[in-house]
């Protein structure tokens, strides 16, 4: 993005890419679908990256979802929205998204040089150079870094940016993996390994304070807890064991009722068909692989004839529907983390250009920049957007015959 956009405003381009082909980790992302932005309106978008999201205002301002949207279009990638605003390509590949993005650069006049790793950027005075990994100096105009962070390695993205970026005096917000799936203790998660639960509420405790929570849809895995709501607040989970600080997930069942609507629903069942074993009325209110681990959680046994239930047992079952909590005793590497937090400090970055205030003739796009979001297309849209920003700045900083 910020390569073609360089190029369509005039300048000469290079693309010096580490491996065989470009855009690998694109590639990948949505599961191969490509969840390209989403169509929530600006101020919505911008709260998904928490205190950080201010930084993006007057790139959004200038390249948002519309703009890639119509972009994409005129590539020949339609677009279609799902659940949450998601935007996906209609074909439901991510490789035609990166097919029409590099075609668009060659069109354009873009070079790409493969297998070409940058060993240092080098800046003196006003001028600054690349170095690649063979020795070979190439003088610039500017120079936009767009590396990536360090998740997914294998596609490439293995922190180059970070390093290259301290090198020059810049500092570098301690990085870490985000939207990363958690590890829990005891043997409840790999119990229900594969069981997706929708429309629940999943609260982080960090030493018995509720400090993040989101409603939605997450998964039980063999190792923890992974799903859309559980990787959005996996940094806040990070975060702290990083400071040795105790970590729980509270799972909240059945957030649509308040506790006193939970005992009215249990009361009105256990009223209605008492005959029954409560194994068989709990089939209204949880995923039949849960129902023995709420039994065996609550002391409840699950061949109990409802109408024998005490009211102290319902307390202890109601309570554990909205409050099934286990703890967090880790998280899972770069290797399964789909963004990186931390990166170049947005303090020493012009927000209107993405160019350093460090060292001239230097920018950033993407997420080499101390930026991270939710799920959801957020990411994609922030690394296009201020990849066009980037684009359109450097080739403005471009002296052209």
């Amino acid at each position: 993005m910020a390569a073609a956009e360089a190029a369509r405003c005039g300048a000469p381009v290079v693309i010096l890419e580490k491996m065989t082909r470009p855009g690998r980790k694109l590639r990948i992302t949505g599961k191969g679908r490509c969840n390209l932005t989403n169509i929530a309106e600006k101020r919505e978008f911008i709260s998904h990256f928490g205190p950080q999201g201010k930084f993006l205002h007057q790139a959004f301002a200038r390249f948002f979802s519309d703009d890639l949207v119509k972009l994409m279009k005129s590539f020949g990638v339609t677009v279609k929205t799902e659940e949450n605003g998601k935007v996906f390509p209609e074909g439901d590949s991510a490789t035609a998204v990166v097919d029409a993005l590099v075609d668009q650069a060659a069109r354009l006049g873009v070079v790409t040089r493969t297998n070409c790793a940058v060993e240092s950027i080098l800046s003196e005075g006003e001028s600054i150079s690349v170095q690649v990994a063979d020795g070979e100096i190439l003088p610039a105009s500017a120079v936009i870094l767009a590396t990536g962070g360090a998740s997914y390695p294998a596609t490439g993205s293995t922190g180059d940016g970070y390093r290259l970026a301290a090198s020059l005096g810049h500092t570098i917000v301690p990085t870490r993996p985000a939207l990363v799936p958690l590890e829990t203790s005891g043997p409840e998660a790999a119990e229900l390994q594969g069981l997706s639960l929708q429309d629940v509420r999943a609260t982080i405790l960090v030493d018995d304070k509720r400090v993040a929570h989101r409603v939605g849809d997450m998964l039980f895995t063999h190792f923890g807890v992974s799903g859309p709501i559980i990787l959005s607040l996996s940094l806040s989970a990070v975060d702290a064991l990083a400071a040795g600080q105790q970590v729980k997930v509270v799972i909240d069942l059945q957030p649509t009722l308040d506790e006193a609507s939970l005992d009215a629903c249990l009361l009105r069942d256990i009223q209605e068909h008492g005959q029954r074993q409560l194994q068989t009325l709990l089939k209204n209110l949880l995923p039949n692989r849960m129902i023995p681990l709420c039994c065996r959680h609550t002391g409840v046994s699950g061949e109990k004839p409802a109408n024998q239930i005490t009211g102290e047992e319902r307390k202890r079952l109601r309570r554990w529907l909205k409050g099934f909590m286990l703890e967090i005793r880790g998280h899972r590497g770069y290797n399964e983390a789909t963004v990186t937090a931390g990166g170049v400090s947005l303090k020493e970055v012009n927000p209107k250009t993405m160019a350093s205030k460090r060292v001239p003739g230097l920018f950033f796009a993407g997420e080499v920049l101390d930026i991270n979001g939710d799920t959801g297309g957020y990411n994609l849209q922030a690394a296009f957007s201020t990849g066009w920003v980037a684009g359109h700045a450097a080739a403005g900083a471009q002296t052209v015959p």
